[in-house]
């Protein structure tokens, strides 16, 4: 079969979930960073957790996904298609994981008043990464399920 054959059989509805889960939690870490830059640390304490919260589902959606692919005996050596969706799906996961532990790490400090107006370079790095993970995402969604 060709790879295109492997590709309709993606969930494309998971994968724009998770498009939207990513570019929604973004936005998320926008506010905080604008939040924090005003002075407001539970502004953006609140923005922070909506953003983990998005994370989330965009992890949820993806054990969704592997846990069916597993099911159906899916697995890297199935094919080259499924060797680097697996590989390179499963390396983004890991990375938005990693994400959300720097934003959960920069919620706690900004709760107890580790960042301010003047001080908030924490938070901007740590909204860094998160964009950084966003957009390699926004990159292998329509290189992975839209693409043909």
């Amino acid at each position: 079969m060709e790879p295109s054959t492997y590709q309709q059989q993606l969930n494309q509805s998971a994968g724009l979930i998770n498009t939207l889960a990513l570019i929604t939690s973004s936005y998320f870490v926008v506010r905080a960073v604008a939040a924090i830059r005003e002075g407001s640390a539970q502004h953006c304490s609140r923005w922070l957790l909506a953003a983990i919260a998005m994370g989330g589902v965009f992890i949820a959606v993806k054990v969704f996904e592997y846990a069916h692919h597993i099911s159906e005996g899916i697995n890297l050596s199935t094919n080259t298609f499924y060797m680097f969706y697996l590989s390179l799906t499963f390396f983004h996961f890991m990375h938005v994981i990693m994400g959300m532990v720097i934003l959960a790490a920069v919620l706690l400090k900004a709760r107890r008043g580790g960042y301010s107006a003047d001080e908030h370079t924490g938070v901007e790095t740590g909204a860094s990464y998160w964009h950084m993970v966003d957009l390699v995402w926004l990159i292998l969604f329509p290189l992975i399920y839209v693409m043909r």
